[in-house]
């Protein structure tokens, strides 16, 4: 990656009304969502979780509160859900990291030197990063324009490396953005794993709610990413807890369609039931 492009890897977040929405029950989904400005190049998985919102009210009080939709509204909501999936802010690079290619430097240096600390940590430029935060003691925990610190970036764009350095280097994963977004919570609509549960080991709030109510097990599960929710469910994650929306993490994955997830969820509360009798 050379010239300016490099530059544009990482864009500055916006506004709250510009992330990921939970679904709203009983709403149709909206035509499409806004993208955060400067982000366009950042999606290498192609995976845009949007504003999807199911097409049919799905009530309150787990799984077999959802009514049985229509064939016509089950149309409209496998439209609706390819169209929201179209749009979704925090965008991932289709360039690769250093990572992925064993590179030590994805950029001149000359541009290297323009990219904050911020963007190399979404980029996963761990050596200079690590030179960057040597310019000050408080950069590891520096806060962008919208709260989000050189982790949450990292966590959010799947840099595994990143983010045990940055946790090496002191930084502190229990931080909240301005709107309460976390890394805990960007990782499970990442569906990376692997940071989900280092960031577990960091003893971080693992119900932790943002704006929209969300909490990393919602979020986990609107994305469909099964061993995230598993992570979470054996963590202790909460599956009594609604979202602003009304949807508990059973409500979404069945709204959703997602077999594999309401079975994991179901397989846990099993597990409960057996032990509390064992008690």
């Amino acid at each position: 990656m050379e010239g300016e492009g490099a530059a544009r890897l990482v864009g500055t977040p916006s506004n709250k009304g510009d992330t990921l929405e939970l679904p709203k029950k009983g709403q149709k989904a909206a035509a499409g969502t806004e993208e955060l400005p400067g982000t366009r190049d950042m999606d290498a998985s192609g995976a845009q979780p949007g504003h999807l919102q199911p097409a049919w009210d799905c009530g309150h009080g787990g799984a077999g509160a959802v009514p049985k939709p229509s064939a016509a509204s089950m149309d409209r909501q496998r439209s609706t859900e390819l169209s929201a999936l179209d749009s979704f802010p925090l965008k991932h690079s289709n360039t690769l990291t250093n990572r992925q290619r064993g590179n030590e430097v994805s950029a001149l240096p000359a541009t290297l030197d323009t990219l904050s600390i911020h963007q190399l940590a979404a980029q996963g430029e761990l050596s200079q990063l690590k030179e960057h935060l040597r310019k000050g003691e408080n950069l590891v925990n520096k806060p962008d324009e919208r709260g989000f610190t050189p982790l949450i970036w990292a966590a959010a764009f799947g840099e595994i490396e990143t983010v045990r350095h940055l946790l090496q280097w002191g930084a502190d994963p229990h931080v909240l953005a301005k709107e309460r977004e976390s890394a805990l919570a960007l990782a499970s609509m990442g569906g990376y794993t692997d940071i989900v549960t280092l960031l577990l080991e960091r003893n971080v709030d693992i119900n932790s709610y943002d704006w929209n109510g969300g909490t990393p097990l919602l979020y986990a599960v609107r994305g469909n990413h099964v061993k995230c929710v598993e992570a979470l469910l054996a963590r202790g994650a909460d599956l009594t807890t609604e979202a602003d929306s009304g949807y508990t993490p059973m409500d979404l994955a069945v709204a959703l369609g997602h077999k594999k997830v309401q079975q994991v969820i179901e397989n846990h509360i099993l597990k409960l039931f057996q032990r509390k009798e064992l008690e």
